[in-house]
């Protein structure tokens, strides 16, 4: 992939031809199976933490941590903002970068990940005192979203460097989501079985054993609550660069439809355990139902490649995004065990169209950014950061506030049981709100501009110009 990158672009930005570069391989050229898995298998490691994290921390710091419902809001809306503001930082420190033996973006990926893992490893523990939790939490989760920040940043745009052809780029894209889908899969089913474990009937008291945690915490409350901890701890630019791009119609688009989308999957993602645990009577079932929608999911991405090469990236990301709205209505109003899984099922097919065509269409979008811009090279990780700035910070904003909803509605820390504005909260949280975010993004999707056409028509323009 270092090799790939630098076959790209030179030190200065400039394009250089295959013929100056003999020992590297020739980016217009079809990528080898082996190739497009090396590149893909990147990406799940990351992905088995987010899930956790996605599915599972929210529970996690009410019921286990037990910091009460506004600190939980606190912790994951400015732990997500702090990621979303490192984004553009680190891409343009990414694009100041010296180039080195394996490249520019390679250093990066590899100096911070052992201290990702430090960060990921204490975000899951306990600490042994309670006043200072809030912090503890907090100081950690902003820690790794900065580390994760310096990792997939320079992973995702490796992208515009593996190949200079559409099809070979999209293939990659998809190899790479199918493994990510996968690694969610994979952290999803160790946490998941972890919390399950955690958050059975069996744990809870015949009377409601509420939040006295804090106020009133006894030395066996404590200890108790630190053994049950171990289980979660076992999974454990420029100026000039930042205008040129935000004022690129195609980009602002994408951005701004894919935002709306990821808002309604967070929202979904973030309170899915709670509404199973409170709101569904499906507490014994949660964790097989979310292995159920990532299964469905992997085995869906293959499924969008192809609708994507056959009727196009537009249309693929309005019929795969569109399918989840009626059946997440459904889960709300008919919250039995043979409706959960046929929801999860015909959900995994929108996860997979949501994972995939993004990544797959941001390509194109920089693509049409070289050809408007001809002198303006070397952008590739400012796009890719602003994206993943815009989409992180929309997200955290959905956590918060979704978690103070919770908080206002009186939702019992610790509690096997909440009052009846929490369980309208999370079935408004699940179904309601998801629909009218995605309905907004698609009608913004509407404007998306790059059409096949003009994809093709912007291919044949830069293989002229390289």
């Amino acid at each position: 992939m270092a090799k790939g990158e630098r076959g790209a672009q030179g030190s200065e930005g400039k394009l250089i031809k295959p013929a100056e570069t003999p020992q590297q391989t020739e980016l217009g050229h079809k990528l080898t199976v082996c190739s497009k898995l090396c590149f893909a298998i990147g990406g799940a490691p990351k992905e088995v933490a987010s899930s956790a994290i996605s599915f599972f921390l929210q529970i996690y710091l009410l019921d286990i941590a037990q910091i009460n419902a506004f600190q939980a809001s606190m912790v994951l809306f400015i732990g997500k903002a702090w990621g979303a503001v490192t984004d553009p930082i680190v891409g343009f420190f990414i694009t100041k970068s010296r180039w080195t033996r394996i490249g520019r973006l390679m250093p990066w990926m590899l100096g911070c990940t052992p201290f990702l893992v430090v960060a990921y490893f204490y975000l899951w523990f306990v600490p042994p005192f309670i006043s200072g939790r809030f912090i503890w939490y907090l100081g950690f989760y902003c820690l790794y979203q900065t580390l994760i920040t310096c990792f997939h940043v320079p992973y995702s745009a490796l992208t515009m460097f593996l190949s200079t052809d559409h099809k070979e780029r999209d293939s990659a894209t998809a190899y790479r989501m199918t493994m990510e889908v996968l690694g969610t899969l994979v952290g999803a089913a160790i946490q998941g079985q972890i919390v399950a474990s955690a958050h059975t009937l069996k744990h809870c008291p015949t009377q409601n054993m509420s939040a006295s945690y804090l106020g009133n915490s006894s030395g066996p409350e404590i200890v108790k609550s630190l053994v049950r901890s171990q289980d979660y701890l076992s999974h454990s630019v420029s100026v000039t660069a930042f205008i040129l791009v935000m004022r690129h119609g195609p980009y602002l688009t994408l951005t701004a439809a894919f935002l709306f989308i990821t808002v309604a999957i967070q929202l979904v993602q973030s309170n899915f355990v709670l509404f199973c645990t409170y709101a569904a009577d499906l507490r014994d079932h949660f964790q097989n139902i979310v292995l159920t929608i990532l299964v469905s999911a992997v085995i869906s991405v293959p499924f969008w490649q192809w609708f994507l090469r056959r009727f196009g990236k537009k249309t693929a990301a309005f019929c795969g995004i569109t399918w989840i709205m009626p059946f997440t209505m459904m889960l709300v109003f008919i919250p039995n065990v043979v409706v959960a899984y046929v929801v999860a099922v015909s959900s995994g097919l929108s996860v997979a169209a949501s994972l995939l065509l993004p990544w797959s269409m941001l390509p194109d979008v920089v693509d049409d950014f070289r050809l408007a811009n001809p002198h303006s090279k070397g952008h590739e990780a400012i796009f890719y950061s602003f994206y993943v700035f815009f989409t992180k910070f929309a997200a955290g904003i959905s956590l918060g506030v979704s978690t103070l909803c919770l908080e206002f509605a009186g939702y019992d820390t610790g509690a096997c049981k909440q009052p009846a504005p929490v369980v309208y909260t999370l079935k408004l949280l699940i179904g309601a709100a998801p629909v009218a975010f995605i309905v907004t993004g698609l009608m913004i999707l509407l404007l998306y501009p790059i059409s096949e056409d003009v994809r093709l028509r912007n291919k044949l323009c830069l293989d002229e110009l390289r």
